[in-house]
């Protein structure tokens, strides 16, 4: 079966479904091809920032979103002892910026994937298709025209577009198939995600690393849990499963003491979820009629939890770059290079900022070398408290925040 359709996105995920949702109310015919079922994947990017908060305004989807369950991280703080944190980043300061919002939203990925497919079902242009996996790319002379895809059911059929986007995530099919290769940059950190129990109201507002003895964890306060980013050495997932269920409680009960007495919670390793981080970045984005953006792109850390914001950006510029042509027909190489010649200089700050802190936080800490944050970080946050701004900024709103194009913008709807 061989069907067709102006764009064809590739990966139901922020950047997918905001493209598509984008696409389609500027009037252009686009289908986003998602491999599962439904959303509901734990540990996905769960971070909402205030430039994608913003954009949901711009939407008309804000006040849906702020009906949504999540809890609201205001600062980033490091602990300088057993008693005293140093803030290092506050999004509060953002509002003298004119931020709308200064915080960072953390709700259930797949809340804000269904919000994002509800509003696309308002747009007659707009095609999702659940349990449809891309099996490969459709190429011919040197141009991609679409892609074959296969059901859950075991269908499979072609899907020709003038354009495909990959937002097939890290390890994108079609950026490989495409041969685009990206360059690696070295990491010095792997992460293990888990849940703990939270009483309300614990650790409201905060975002704190908890570094100790060569341990490293991460608290984000969710609703009704904390969500755990257990920071160790690139490669020791073996050694840390090998060493068994009680002595990972051991680990976690000492760097984050306060805890110890629910790590019974996480009742076996098959609760802790590895992630393989990575940190790199394609050279060139396209080939003729394929676009990569988000994570097909370039991978990022998750120090910061800049990545959905940064993929999320991309798609409002592709987006606004590509209505226009392919409602003419006419989006070639050109337009779709216009897309990386946009998104490179905040990907690049994005990535230079995540290997610095890499480099003077997470490395010294998860070798022994260190036990907190560099002493000179932590006595000038503590002198001038006002430049916890500029990491807010940064972390919160970033370098070059995209807007809803005029053609996306609709009036609040609840």
């Amino acid at each position: 079966m061989t069907e067709r359709t102006t764009c064809a996105v590739i990966g139901g995920g922020p950047a997918g479904m905001v493209l598509g949702l984008l696409l389609a109310r500027a009037g252009v015919e686009v289908t986003v091809l998602e491999k599962h079922g439904d959303f509901l994947r734990d540990f996905r990017g769960d971070t909402v920032h205030p430039s994608t908060l913003q954009l949901l305004d711009e939407l008309g989807l804000g006040e849906r979103f702020a009906a949504l369950p999540q809890s609201r991280m205001e600062r980033i703080a490091f602990p300088v002892d057993d008693e005293r944190d140093v803030v290092i980043g506050d999004l509060r300061r953002l509002r003298r910026l004119g931020v709308r919002h200064p915080y960072i939203a953390i709700a259930p990925q797949w809340d804000f994937l269904n919000l994002l497919a509800e509003a696309g079902k308002d747009e007659p242009a707009f095609t999702l298709r659940m349990n449809t996996e891309v099996t490969s790319l459709i190429q011919d002379g040197g141009r991609v025209r679409g892609v074959r895809y296969r059901t859950a059911d075991g269908e499979t059929g072609s899907l020709e577009a003038d354009v495909t986007v990959a937002c097939d995530g890290r390890w994108s099919l079609a950026r490989r198939e495409a041969g685009l290769r990206p360059k690696e940059f070295p990491v010095p950190i792997d992460v293990w995600w888990f849940r703990l129990p939270r009483a309300d109201g614990e650790n409201s507002g905060t975002l704190t690393p908890r570094m100790r003895r060569g341990r490293f964890a991460i608290v984000i306060p969710r609703k009704g849990y904390f969500q755990i980013a257990y920071v160790g050495r690139k490669g020791t997932d073996r050694q840390l499963r090998a060493r068994g269920l009680d002595e990972f409680r051991h680990d976690v009960a000492e760097v984050l003491p306060a805890l110890a007495d629910r790590t019974a919670a996480v009742e076996s390793l098959d609760d802790v979820k590895h992630l393989d981080v990575r940190l790199n970045r394609l050279r060139r984005w396209h080939v003729d009629g394929l676009l990569c953006i988000g994570d097909a792109a370039h991978a990022m850390s998750p120090i910061g939890g800049v990545g959905v914001n940064l993929a999320v950006q991309d798609a409002v510029a592709a987006a606004t770059l590509l209505a226009g042509p392919l409602r003419r027909g006419a989006a070639g190489p050109r337009v779709l290079a216009a897309v990386r010649r946009r998104r490179l200089l905040p990907t690049v700050l994005a990535q230079l900022l995540q290997r610095i802190l890499h480099a003077t936080v997470a490395a010294p800490v998860v070798d022994g070398r260190r036990a907190g944050p560099p002493k000179p970080m932590v006595t000038l946050m503590s002198r001038v408290p006002q430049l916890s701004l500029i990491p807010g900024y940064l972390v919160g709103v970033g370098v070059r925040p995209e807007h809803a194009p005029d053609f996306a913008r609709r009036p609040q709807s609840r």
